[in-house]
């Protein structure tokens, strides 16, 4: 059951990130929105147009059907966030060690500014395999609904999975 939960997750997440992907090259990198996938679809918040996050979805689930699994992976996902968080926290914890406070400045700032550079490519990686899949194959869209207005809007892009 767990399993299924995560896997709904994921693969909403894939397409979350690929709504996101063609919506911003319709409307321009200017455009603020913010996404996040749950079990059922995912939702999109920001003022964009309806008829563009329905379209961008279609396409962007179209297109990870034909195996453009790419666009599952985004530069702005929170994953890479997290990963620069863990990084950045452990391997200042490791630079601390015994020495007085100040002598161990540098090389806590060197080993969280060398870990938030490697988190970029690690975060990826982490969206690749875990939090994210572009097996899409028994998606589909079964609704796109509006809420809010202005800077509060957001959309609900309903999804099912054939199987379930």
């Amino acid at each position: 059951m767990l399993g299924k939960i995560i896997g709904s997750v994921r693969r909403n997440h894939a397409l979350e990130h690929a709504t996101v992907s063609i919506l911003m090259g319709r409307l321009g990198p200017g455009v603020r929105m913010v996404g996040r996938a749950t079990r059922n679809g995912f939702y999109v918040y920001g003022d964009v147009p309806t008829d563009r996050v329905r379209e961008s979805a279609a396409e962007g689930l179209a297109r990870l059907k034909r195996g453009e699994a790419g666009l599952a992976v985004s530069p702005l996902c929170g994953t890479n966030l997290a990963v620069a968080g863990l990084l950045a926290g452990g391997s200042s914890l490791l630079a601390v060690g015994n020495r007085g406070r100040l002598e161990r400045l540098p090389s806590v700032l060197l080993s969280a500014m060398v870990a938030v550079l490697a988190a970029q490519p690690l975060g990826r990686l982490v969206q690749r395999h875990v939090t994210t899949s572009p097996d899409l194959a028994d998606m589909e869209i079964v609704g796109v609904r509006c809420g809010g207005h202005g800077p509060t809007r957001y959309h609900k892009v309903e999804t099912r999975h054939r199987d379930s």
